[in-house]
């Protein structure tokens, strides 16, 4: 699953790129918000914790994660820096070992100024393009707060069907099987798409 530490990808809206350890720090500041530790299921963690799980974000062979960057601010002049840019992240986790075929999707725009601009929706069909095209995938998941109604909307519209609902853990899980026309509608919707080499330290746009 680490194929992506090399990785770029260039949406109209958002950029993806690996999370590294310049993004901790703006990470670190959102994650000690209540209402993203409610909606993602988290616990705060402490600076030297969230740098140690980013090394594990990193190095864990189950996991895949990039952080979403505002495109528009990230290709403006004089270059800003990468954590300036930074909106949110997206992640795929291998849950089932029987099958690696199936990933469990998650995003998060954690910065205010970008919700409701449709970040979430182009990041989640960059991960779900690259989740197919390059780790194999033809299933996805993502289980969802009871509460939080843009994620739900936000996955119906990428064609998720609600599977199972968990009064316990107060969350809802979707489902999407890639279907032929599942996969080619994906890759119509991603065709903008640009994948480029990524070089840690570098904020240039490449």
């Amino acid at each position: 699953m680490r194929l992506n530490q090399n990785t770029l990808l260039l949406g109209k809206k958002v950029v993806l790129v690996p999370y590294t350890s310049e993004h901790v720090p703006r990470y670190h500041e959102w994650m000690k918000s209540e209402e993203l530790q409610r909606l993602t299921a988290s616990e705060p963690l402490t600076l030297e914790q969230e740098y140690a799980m980013q090394c594990s974000w990193r190095e864990d062979a189950d996991k895949c994660t990039f952080i979403v960057l505002d495109a528009e601010k990230w290709q403006t002049q004089p270059v800003p820096t990468e954590e300036s840019c930074m909106a949110g992240d997206v992640n795929l986790f291998l849950t089932d070992i029987e099958d690696p075929t199936l990933g469990e999707i998650e995003v998060m725009i954690a910065e205010p100024s970008c919700r409701g601009q449709g970040f979430g929706t182009e990041a989640a069909l960059l991960m779900m393009s690259y989740g197919v095209t390059r780790l194999g995938l033809t299933k996805f998941e993502a289980k969802i707060s009871q509460g939080n109604e843009p994620s739900i909307r936000m996955f119906q519209k990428l064609h998720f069907k609600q599977v199972a609902v968990s009064s316990i853990f107060q969350e809802v899980t979707f489902r999407l099987t890639v279907s032929e026309a599942e996969r080619q509608w994906l890759l119509e919707q991603t065709s903008h798409v640009e994948e480029k080499p990524y070089r840690e330290g570098s904020t240039e746009p490449h």
